[in-house]
């Protein structure tokens, strides 16, 4: 999720408007709205300032707003805050595991991703279980989903092709 993105999301889970939320951050009044709307529209980028100041505002850390760089620690737990939101994983403990929990069962939760984790878990399974060896579990990984078999993704034809074979049919079924 871009920093547009995020302010926007927060903003509104905060229950602010862009004006005011523009004008908290020091933005004249005529302009605050069109100026939150530009960086929530991704047209422009706030720099470290200005994230500072909306952080502060909407009392969230300014890694909560940024891309996070998920080679940090605090990066990833971030990245993972944002998976939450977009995705609605939760998050378990149990014992000496931490879990992140997709429910595939929940309203909220987009098919192709809980798919796509499906699968990522069996083939997990099937490395731990032995079936399959790291080099063949990291090739599945790293060319996924081209040598997923779990499930059938499908390549979209271009349009031209496409129309080719719409061509093709009608003939056939004068």
């Amino acid at each position: 999720m871009a920093i547009g993105e995020r302010i926007r999301f927060i903003r509104n889970l905060r229950g602010m408007t862009q004006k005011w939320l523009g004008q908290a951050v020091g933005f004249p009044e005529k302009t605050a709205d069109v100026r939150m709307a530009q960086y929530e529209a991704g047209s422009r980028t706030p720099k470290e300032d200005l994230v500072n100041a909306l952080a502060n505002v909407l009392e969230v850390s300014p890694l909560a707003l940024s891309i996070p760089d998920i080679d940090s620690n605090l990066g990833f737990i971030h990245t993972l805050f944002a998976v939450e939101d977009l995705h609605g994983v939760r998050v378990e403990k149990n014992d000496n595991e931490v879990h992140i929990v997709f429910d595939g069962s929940k309203p909220n939760t987009d098919r192709s991703v809980f798919q796509m984790l499906s699968a990522w878990a069996e083939q997990a399974e099937r490395f731990r279980n032995g079936e399959i060896s790291k080099e063949q579990y990291d090739r599945w990984r790293y060319t996924f989903p081209a040598e997923d078999t779990t499930q059938r993704w499908a390549k979209v034809p271009s349009q031209e092709l496409s129309d080719i074979l719409v061509d093709a049919l009608k003939d056939k079924l004068k």
